[in-house]
């Protein structure tokens, strides 16, 4: 990645108890052929549960099913 292409603004990853990856900041998003992926605002949420509808985007399907518990094994 060039120099410039870099973003200017400080990203950080958030994970949520139970819920998706939070990432906060300026982010880009490609699949897997190349093509950008919109991502509009200042947060993105991804799935971690594997039920979202909209994938890799959290859609909430995961609220009382997804156990997402750390291990630290």
């Amino acid at each position: 990645m060039s120099e410039s292409s870099q973003p200017s603004a400080e990203v950080s990853i958030k994970i949520r108890e139970n819920g998706p990856l939070v990432v906060s900041g300026p982010i880009s998003v490609v699949d897997h052929e190349g093509n950008p992926i919109i991502c509009d605002g200042a947060n993105t949420a991804f799935c971690r549960c594997g039920l979202s509808a909209q994938k890799p985007f959290c859609d909430g399907t995961h609220r009382d099913t997804f156990d997402g518990t750390l291990s630290n094994g």
